[in-house]
């Protein structure tokens, strides 16, 4: 659904060539990587954001922005490129499967260009979580195509596989001194997982993500963050699902260590709240990041559906050998998607560019606030 029309076009051309002067990284290739620096004291940076989830609006977009000539989504990111691209590590959540020979759909089954691959790593992008309830619109053959689009432009990826074989890898990146395993899983799929290929998407089970987070510290995991595809549409708040999930895969310890360091939410449409459990971050909802106007259960318009948030979270090295790499620093930056730009804003900055975005920044702040995690220094940040 789109969003309240609340950006002028002089402010959205402000921010994007504010974003655009901004310091990016070079688009880094897939690496292996090998055991954390001996010597490395310093800690790093971990992004993630929300939903991407292109409807037929957003493709006609993109498809314009490329002068008609296939799809160009980076654009739409650029505002976001400073943000991520700063960061050591930055994680997305691509929610659809890519199409082929121009047959793209926007809704209910999604099947979306596969320019946007290019487009997240242009923008600074490492890896993204692939499971959703949209993993199968296109069967096996989509999450073939999208995982092989995915690894041409060199963004790594979890939570769909090609093969059993790549169901039971690990995926580790590099995050500074530091080596993060990514794992991925969904509530369920819009179609029945094929029987004779069940490991194509990661469902949510307990069991199994405590024994694939523990699989990563064997695999040399110095800190495992979870995605987890889930909770209630257009809920503000946690459901009761997810608390509890949340309480019990954050009490999963081996030793005095928890086997998992961080949990990323996507899914619901609305950002949701972040909020410390068991000692660990968990992040119920980013929202959606790029999306086409939305429809909330009651059939309205629901601008919500286009607001989102970035998580930044600095990680400390361990005050021993083994120990846990600790967040130094939880941040939460807000954004909403303008589709009648057809962009991300960064709301701070737009205001700062004289948008008036207020109201939308301040509803996003108090809904991320809501459980309590300012007194446990959750900021926002810019």
């Amino acid at each position: 659904m789109l969003a309240r029309r609340h950006l002028v076009a002089l402010a959205v051309t402000a921010l994007l060539a504010a974003g655009a002067a901004c310091q990016a990284r070079d688009q880094r290739p897939p690496q292996r990587p090998g055991p954390p620096a001996p010597s490395a004291a310093r800690g790093f940076t971990l992004v993630a954001s929300g939903d991407v989830l292109p409807h037929s609006s957003v493709i006609d977009r993109a498809q314009f922005d490329a002068g008609g000539a296939g799809y160009d989504f980076r654009p739409m990111l650029e505002a976001v490129k400073p943000v991520v691209s700063r960061a050591d590590l930055a994680l997305c959540h691509m929610e659809t499967v890519y199409g082929a020979n121009g047959a793209y759909t926007g809704h209910p089954l999604f099947a979306s260009p596969p320019e946007i691959a290019q487009a997240l790593a242009a923008t600074g992008y490492d890896g993204c979580s692939t499971a959703s309830d949209h993993s199968l619109d296109d069967g096996a053959a989509g999450i073939q195509r999208t995982l092989d689009v995915l690894d041409g432009a060199g963004v790594r990826h979890a939570g769909t596989a090609r093969s059993e074989a790549e169901a039971r890898s690990v995926t580790l990146l590099r995050a500074g001194p530091a080596t993060v395993a990514h794992l991925a899983y969904t509530y369920g799929t819009s179609r029945p997982v094929p029987q004779d290929q069940p490991w194509t998407v990661g469902l949510i089970d307990e069991n199994r993500i405590r024994a694939d987070a523990r699989a990563a510290r064997t695999a040399g995991a110095d800190v495992v963050v979870v995605s987890l595809h889930w909770g209630t549409e257009w809920q503000d708040a946690p459901d009761d699902r997810q608390l509890a999930l949340a309480r019990t895969l954050t009490a999963f310890r081996t030793g005095d260590r928890p086997d998992i360091d961080l949990i990323l939410g996507t899914h619901a449409h609305v950002p949701q709240a972040y909020e410390k459990v068991n000692g660990t971050w968990v992040v119920y909802g980013m929202g959606d990041q790029i999306a086409g106007e939305m429809v909330n259960q009651q059939g309205v318009q629901d601008p919500r559906g286009n607001e989102s948030t970035v998580a930044r979270f600095t990680f400390a090295p361990p005050a021993r050998p083994g120990g846990r790499w600790e967040v130094a620093k939880a941040e939460f930056v807000p954004q909403q998607f303008d589709v009648d730009a057809g962009r991300v804003v960064d709301l701070d900055k737009a205001l700062a560019q004289g948008a008036g975005v207020e109201g939308v920044r301040d509803r996003i702040r108090d809904v991320v606030l809501s459980r309590g995690a300012a007194k446990d220094g959750l900021v926002m940040g810019e």
